[in-house]
């Protein structure tokens, strides 16, 4: 009998190349929370093992930003960044879609850079899994209000709620409860008003933007997923708040979810904001994007990714 000259079902993509690598630079920042004392001689010892020529930069705190511009500018084949998300942040905009490979390592607080390529799992690792079968992997991108991020952007005084959900999952209840307790008592300071694509004006009290990467609804779509919660009592947001800790919080009827290439936000007073981990302060008036080709990272092909 002879065989069929063709399989059943959709043909699946190539299996991505490893990525030639040579000269390496690592970024550590030990006064980082998820870091530690000893950390740089750990990931020079595990870059070694592979055989890699490696640049370390273990900058103060008040230098991560020179050191980030520094490690690019060495022009390595591949950048690790073990740090807050922040640094982690800064690292992946620094070098670019066309810059040096970028390894971010979890050592900050949420880890949601990190959490998203490598899944929730130790930097020691994190750190072999991308350097044992890590493969180029191109990342998407937003930018709001002339910041970028890679996982997601919450716009709105609800974002605070990221810190309690944190807590509840290490465990720490005292500590969400009173992240919670801030959270509640930043509510409901004005509404943000919204434009997607140029479609009609909405309302709601805070705004999601979600990058593919993470996202559970945009199978690969070239856009953002855009979440608007419309909660107005602290009873609906007592319960988005235990959704969004313990279940998938898209299935709250006080969620509505479309997608967006670009848009527009405004509210009455200025924005609070977190940007994959890291909380700012934005205009009452800023704009969003999505970039389909944000940067590129060494990451295992499939990996289990964080969820939002």
């Amino acid at each position: 009998m002879t065989p069929s000259s063709a399989p059943d079902g959709p043909e699946r993509p190539a299996p991505a190349a490893r990525p030639a690598l040579q000269r390496v630079s690592a970024l550590v920042n030990s006064a980082s929370g998820g870091v530690g004392a000893g950390a740089a001689e750990q990931v020079a010892a595990l870059v070694a093992e592979y055989g890699y020529a490696l640049s370390l930069f273990t900058p103060a705190p008040d230098e991560v930003a020179e050191a980030v511009r520094a490690a690019v500018d060495d022009a390595p084949d591949l950048l690790i960044v073990l740090a807050g998300d922040g640094t982690a942040r800064l690292a992946a905009e620094t070098c670019g879609p066309d810059g040096p490979l970028v390894a971010p390592l979890p050592g900050g607080t949420l880890n949601m850079l990190p959490h998203a390529l490598y899944g929730a799992q130790a930097w020691p690792r994190a750190l072999r899994a991308a350097l044992e079968s890590g493969v180029e992997r191109q990342v998407s991108g937003g930018r709001v209000g002339g910041h970028a991020f890679y996982v997601a952007g919450i716009l709105g005084a609800p974002a605070l709620w990221a810190y309690a959900r944190e807590a509840a999952r290490k465990g720490d209840l005292v500590e969400t409860w009173r992240r919670a307790a801030h959270a509640l008592r930043r509510a409901f300071t004005g509404d943000v008003h919204f434009v997607l694509d140029g479609r009609g004006q909405r309302q709601a009290e805070a705004l999601v933007l979600i990058n593919p990467i993470v996202s559970k609804a945009m199978h690969g779509q070239a856009a953002l997923e855009v979440a608007a919660l419309e909660a107005h009592s602290a009873r609906e947001i007592f319960r988005l708040a235990f959704n969004g800790l313990f279940s998938d919080w898209r299935h709250d009827p006080a969620i509505f979810v479309d997608a967006a290439a670009h848009g527009r936000a405004w509210a009455r007073h200025s924005i609070p904001c977190i940007l994959d981990g890291e909380v700012h302060r934005l205009p009452r008036k800023v704009s969003f994007e999505f970039n389909q080709r944000a940067f590129r990272a060494l990451a295992p092909p499939q990996t289990a990714l964080a969820s939002l």
